[in-house]
C-alpha cells in the first residue's frame, strides 16, 4: 500500500510519525510523496490550541476532498484530535474512514490494512510484536528527535495533554539507548530530547530521576557531536542536571524552561509549581555554571483573570531576565480544563495586544544579543545551501534548536553539506539570524 503523510503539530508529534512511518515500511507499504500516488492518507493531528485544531482540520479536509476527487481510497486521522474528539470526528467527519489514537500508534499498520485490505501486501519483514523503536528519520538526517517519556502528571489548569497523552510514562532506559544508537547509524549527528517533561526521566520506573544517567550514557555515543535538551520544568532542574550539562562537551549550553508567566498569583492559578523567585534562582544557577548558556523559554499571556498591572509584571520581567530565546501564545481556552472554566476569560483583542507588546520587548534584546556577537566566532552545523546560492548557506549554533529558533547565514567559498560542523566568524546579523562567513 502506499501511504501519504502530513504530520502536525509538536516534535513529540514527529516522532510518533516517525514510528508509524518505520511500521509501515517494515510491513512492506511505502511511504510516498506525492499524493496522486497514495492509496491512502494520514493526517497526524494537533489538538493543543485553537490554531493547532484549525490546521488539523483543515489538513484533514484537504486529504477528504483529494478521496472525493478519486486520488486517494482512504483518509486516516491520528494523533490527539483522534484522541480527544473521537465521537464528534466520526460523526461530523464521516468521510475519515479510520481513527489512529495515540494510544494505538503501534496498531497502525492493522488500522490502515483493515481500512484497505484489498491494498495490502503479505511481506512483512517481522511481527510488530518484536517492535522496540523507530529507525525512521523523517528530520534531515544530521538530527534526531528522541522521545524519553510520554504523558504528564502536572495537570496545569490550561492544558489538555494529560487527558489525551495519559499520565507520565518513561521510556525503559535500555529502548532509549537502543534507538538512540540506531538514529546514530543512521546518520544523526544531534540528537533533541523530548517529552511532555524531560527533566522528571525515570521517576515513575526507577524510583527517581535518571535523566542525567542517561545524559552521560548518550555522550559516549561517538558519532553524536550535540545533545540537546527540551521541556526541562524550571521546578526539576536541579544541581545533578546543570553540573552534567557543565561538564559535558556534547551536551549543548541551551535548555528549553517553559515558565508560562512571571506573576505568582497567576502562576498559582495556571497549576504551575514554581514562583516567580524560583525561576530567578534556576536561571541564575544556569548562568552562573554556564554564562555561555542560551536559556529559551515559552509564556502565555491573556490567561484568565490577568490584570493590566501582571502583564506589565511579565513584561518588566523579561526585560529583566533577558532570554536568549522567548515563545508567547494567547491564552487558548480548552474545553474539558480547569481554566476554561473560570469566569474572568481575556478578550481576544487585548491577548494579542499583549503578546505583540512581549514580542517586541523581546526583539530588541535578541537584536542587542545578536549584534554583541559580532566578531565572534563559533561553530556551525549546516542544513543546507539557499535555493539560489550555492555559496551561502543556513545553518544552526548551539544556541538554536530546530525550528523554533534562528539560523545563520553563511557566506563561503566552500562546497558544504547538511550536517557538516564547520567553524565560522559572525560578521552581523539581522533580525533574529546571525550573517557568517568561513
Amino acid at each position: 500500500m502506499n501511504i501519504y503523510f502530513v504530520s502536525l503539530g509538536c516534535d513529540k508529534n514527529l516522532v510518533d510519525s516517525q514510528t508509524m512511518i518505520d511500521l509501515f515500511e517494515r510491513r512492506g507499504h511505502r511511504i510516498v510523496g506525492d499524493l496522486e500516488e497514495a492509496d491512502a492518507a494520514i493526517v497526524n493531528t494537533c489538538c493543543f490550541i485553537d490554531s493547532a485544531k484549525e490546521e488539523s482540520i483543515d489538513a484533514v479536509f484537504d486529504m477528504v476532498r483529494a478521496k472525493e476527487d478519486g486520488l486517494i481510497k482512504a483518509v486516516v486521522m491520528a494523533g490527539c484530535m483522534a484522541e480527544r474528539f473521537r465521537d464528534e470526528v466520526r460523526k461530523e467527519i464521516p468521510e475519515v474512514d479510520a481513527l489512529i489514537d495515540t494510544h494505538s500508534i503501534k496498531q497502525a499498520c492493522e488500522i490502515i490494512e483493515q481500512t484497505l485490505p484489498e491494498e495490502t501486501t503479505d511481506n512483512s519483514h517481522r511481527s510488530d510484536g518484536d517492535y522496540t523503536g523507530s529507525a525512521a528519520i523523517t528530520t534531515p538526517g544530521h538530527y534526531a528527535y528522541l522521545k524519553i517519556a510520554e504523558g504528564c502528571d502536572k495537570h496545569c489548569t490550561y492544558c489538555v495533554i494529560p487527558s489525551i497523552r495519559g499520565p507520565y510514562r518513561s521510556i525503559p532506559f535500555d529502548d532509549i539507548l537502543e534507538e538512540a544508537r540506531k538514529k546514530e547509524e543512521a546518520g544523526a549527528k544531534e540528537l533533541i530530547l523530548i517529552a511532555q517533561e524531560t527533566t522528571l526521566y525515570g521517576v515513575d520506573l526507577y524510583g527517581e530521576k535518571r535523566l542525567v544517567p542517561l545524559l552521560e550514557r548518550l555522550c559516549e555515543l561517538p558519532q553524536i557531536q550535540w545533545i540537546r535538551l527540551l521541556y526541562c520544568y524550571p521546578e526539576e532542574v536541579d544541581d545533578d542536571l546543570i553540573e552534567c550539562m557543565a561538564r559535558h562537551p556534547k551536551i549543548c549550553h541551551y535548555i528549553d524552561l517553559p515558565i508560562q508567566h512571571a506573576n505568582d498569583r497567576i502562576l498559582k492559578r495556571m497549576g504551575r509549581r514554581t514562583d516567580q523567585a524560583q525561576i530567578k534562582a534556576v536561571v541564575e544557577k544556569l548562568r552562573k555554571s554556564m554564562p555561555d548558556i542560551a536559556v529559551r523559554t515559552t509564556l502565555i499571556t491573556g490567561f484568565p483573570g490577568e490584570t493590566e498591572s501582571e502583564h506589565h509584571e511579565l513584561v518588566d520581567f523579561v526585560r529583566e531576565m533577558r532570554f536568549d530565546r522567548l515563545g508567547v501564545f494567547t491564552y487558548s481556552r480548552e474545553e474539558g480544563t480547569p481554566a476554561a472554566e473560570f469566569d474572568d476569560q481575556i478578550d481576544e483583542e487585548v491577548k494579542k495586544a499583549r503578546l505583540e507588546e512581549l514580542y517586541e520587548v523581546q526583539k530588541d534584546i535578541v537584536e542587542q544579543k545578536n549584534a554583541s556577537l559580532t566578531g565572534s566566532t563559533i561553530d556551525v552545523m549546516v542544513e543546507g545551501s539557499l535555493a539560489d546560492s550555492r555559496q551561502t548557506y543556513a545553518g544552526r549554533t548551539y544556541r538554536d534548536a530546530p525550528d523554533v529558533d534562528g539560523l545563520v547565514f553563511v557566506n563561503s567559498d566552500k562546497d558544504l553539506e547538511s550536517g557538516d560542523m564547520i567553524s565560522v566568524t559572525i560578521t552581523g546579523s539581522n533580525g533574529y539570524d546571525l550573517i557568517a562567513a568561513t
